[in-house]
């Protein structure tokens, strides 16, 4: 049966303000648990030690600034953008002075090659735009239609993104008018001055090979730095301004995506001498394990040290760690040794410090799944920690001073937030934005679990209480998308996963018992999890890592074995699918959110050359490794949910499974978002969403415990 959602939404909307009646009576409102801000693209000024970022107010989105002041920090918000409206802001660049940022607004910034995404509708249409605003005195000014702003050092030129090409404008100059850089083939990006400023590199993305390209500004002329059949990628500048490194990765032939790489034909990094062309290899991995190159989660992959050492990240070990290696060429020297992996690394302004995030748990077993900052000094040694605790600190980043660290962090009650860290304390930069009526002393400290698949392989989950846990209550499983992802003790650093956080939170008030799972294929312990032999489209060995989620509840004596559900969005709709499908008699309901349906089409969605009739075997693995392989001996209830703009899961996918529930009787339920995308961008949609879907469970599992 068939129940459309859409008519009945504004009732539920309505009725969740109510609290629930019975044991457990909701003790927040989902909107309250939503309603701190999300804060993101942490940036330092070259000059003043300010920092900027931007600030989520329940859709409103705004760029932010923090500056010295007697005794710390003040913080003041620069733009006033008032509207849930979908608006992104993102990509802030400082002027040389430090005085004002640039920020692009609008758009789609992990497909901007597409139409921008438009899900308020509104009737003017949407604009991606480069606006550039003043610290001192907040007034802000349009430079131009496109994005990826970026500052000549020490010159008023700004390049910048727009129609597939490199433009710039004088940005001092506010009659100036924009002008195209050159004309290059490719689909460019990575904009990166020299630090003279005298010379322009950026990528060349050509489908199967990639080019380093770099423009000369006063002799108007552009090459191409060593091309080759290989994909090049993550230029950097050395300090001289004469060469450039970058990273080499052979052609990946060895077929579809979605599925475990544990080796490769190996990369490399490459220099050339931007004046002569003389091109070096500095280093090249060695075959088997790091052999395939794995970038590290964030902004760097490469730095190009004051001493002449290039770092970098390498899997050797099997975990992502950092490397340096002279720019001369020579063996690489292990930085980070150890059962734990690096993310977010920065260097200091005289790059002659490092400071990154890690899973590294010294003491406490616990910070594996959590984040921590350490710094590295440029002549190497033995990492210093910076922050300990029961917090979650990633995104660090150093003051003009190369002293001051500023880094977002969260815990397991506030959600991620600025602060700077000073002799292993943190400090907020904007406490007075988190509302007084915010939740945080309600919200469930999650715990640590380690349970196993089906297949003994040890997985990792957060286990989410509710407040007063007797009898045995209806329990919910969630899945994480990507699936490079990890969750962790404490609210996420990737919005979406902090508005999933705070869902997990409201479940677990209804009186829900949740556990989130961080299934195999996702990052955090190692390449071989991550890279899990027959994942994904190659025989969704995940599955066993949902009947043990499964049968880990099932056996609990505070949860009702026959009131399990299971939630997630994307990679985590496609096991929420998968698990319904096969596995009707563990799971008795679910809420699957843009989930992957059929590998076959989703596969050409990221690799448009993707013809499954090329390679039937692998084609009909897939499949069989798709959740509609399976609707036969599906038997639960489920609510679909998706916008159709989606760009990352083609919404065929939920049009496909639909029709195929409808055909086998299955009960379902749909609520379509038109003109949302995959990670929707309006906070009401999300508010929707999971409001529909917490009304799911209490109808279909029932949220009070029972005898």
């Amino acid at each position: 049966m068939h129940l459309p959602l859409r008519m009945f939404t504004a009732a539920l909307l309505l009725q969740s303000l109510l609290p629930f009646a019975g044991l457990h009576a909701q003790e927040f409102t989902l909107q309250q648990a939503m309603s701190a801000p999300f804060n993101s693209e942490l940036s330092a000024a070259p000059a003043g030690r300010r920092f900027a970022w931007v600030m989520d107010e329940e859709g409103r989105r705004n760029l932010w600034i923090a500056e010295p002041s007697a005794g710390g920090y003040h913080s003041r918000p620069l733009t006033h953008y008032d509207a849930d409206d979908g608006q992104q802001i993102d990509e802030l660049a400082w002027t040389p002075d430090g005085e004002s940022i640039a920020f692009t607004r609008g758009g789609d910034f992990e497909f901007p090659e597409k139409p921008f995404p438009n899900p308020a509708l509104l009737p003017q249409g949407v604009e991606q735009q480069i606006w550039l605003i003043s610290i001192k005195d907040g007034s802000q000014r349009l430079i131009a239609d496109g994005r990826s702003p970026a500052f000549s050092p020490g010159g008023g030129t700004l390049a910048y993104l727009s129609k597939g090409q490199v433009w710039t404008v004088k940005w001092d100059d506010p009659a100036a008018k924009p002008a195209q850089m050159f004309f290059a083939r490719g689909e460019l990006g990575s904009l990166r001055w020299s630090p003279d400023g005298r010379r322009l590199a950026f990528v060349s993305g050509r489908g199967d090979h990639g080019f380093i390209g770099v423009y000369d500004i006063a002799a108007k002329h552009l090459s191409y730095l060593d091309p080759s059949t290989q994909s090049d990628s993550e230029p950097v500048w050395s300090p001289d301004s004469r060469r450039v490194a970058f990273i080499r990765i052979p052609p990946d032939e060895s077929g579809i995506t979605f599925k475990p790489r544990r080796t490769a034909q190996p990369w490399s990094i490459h220099a050339v001498d931007v004046s002569t062309g003389t091109a070096t290899t500095i280093w090249r991995a060695t075959p088997g394990q790091g052999s395939a190159f794995h970038e590290l989660e964030g902004t760097n992959q490469l730095l190009w040290m004051a001493d002449g050492r290039i770092v970098f990240p390498w899997e050797g070990d099997g975990w992502i760690h950092l490397y340096a290696v002279s720019s001369e060429g020579g063996s690489a020297s292990a930085l980070t040794p150890g059962a734990f992996e690096v993310e977010d690394v920065t260097s200091s302004p005289d790059h002659r410090r490092i400071v990154y995030a890690s899973n590294q748990a010294t003491t406490d077993p616990l910070d594996q799944d959590r984040r921590h900052l350490w710094s590295l000094d440029e002549a190497g040694g033995t990492p210093r920690q910076l922050t300990t605790g029961a917090g979650i600190e990633k995104n660090p980043i150093l003051a003009s001073d190369g002293s001051t660290l500023a880094t977002l962090h969260a815990d397991a009650r506030l959600p991620v937030r600025p602060a700077i860290v000073a002799s292993g304390e943190l400090h907020d930069l904007a406490p007075q934005t988190i509302p007084a009526t915010f939740p945080a002393a309600k919200f469930a400290v999650p715990q640590q679990v380690i349970f196993s698949a089906a297949d003994g392989t040890k997985i990792h989950g957060q286990l989410f209480l509710p407040p007063a846990n007797q009898g045995r209550h209806a329990a919910v499983v969630f899945f994480h998308g990507g699936s490079r992802r990890q969750m962790l003790l404490g609210w996420n650093s990737m919005q979406y996963y902090s508005n999933a956080y705070a869902m997990n939170q409201y479940l677990a008030s209804l009186g829900y018992i949740v556990l989130s799972v961080n299934y195999r294929s996702g990052i955090g312990y190692g390449l071989d999890f991550r890279e899990a032999l027959n994942y994904g489209a190659a025989g969704a060995s995940e599955f066993n890592d949902v009947l043990g989620a499964g049968l880990y509840l099932r056996n609990r004596a505070d949860v009702d074995p026959a009131r399990i559900g299971v939630w997630g969005g994307s990679y985590g709709g496609y096991l929420t699918a998968l698990a319904l499908a096969r596995a009707s008699d563990l799971f008795a309901a679910g809420v699957d959110m843009h989930g992957v349906h059929d590998w076959n089409i989703e596969l050409g969605n990221w690799q448009p050359s993707y013809n499954p009739n090329a390679d039937q075997k692998a084609a009909r693995l897939a499949w069989e490794s798709s959740p509609l392989a399976y609707v036969s001996t599906w038997r639960s209830p489920v609510l679909l949910m998706q916008g159709d703009d989606d760009r990352n899961v083609q919404f065929s996918q939920t049009v496909k499974l639909a029709a195929a529930l409808r055909a086998q009787g299955i009960p379902f339920e749909e609520h379509i978002f038109p003109d949302e995308i995959h990670d929707f961008l309006l906070h009401r949609t999300w508010v929707t969403a999971y409001q529909l879907e917490a009304d799911f469970f209490n109808r279909k599992l029932g949220n009070q415990p029972r005898k």
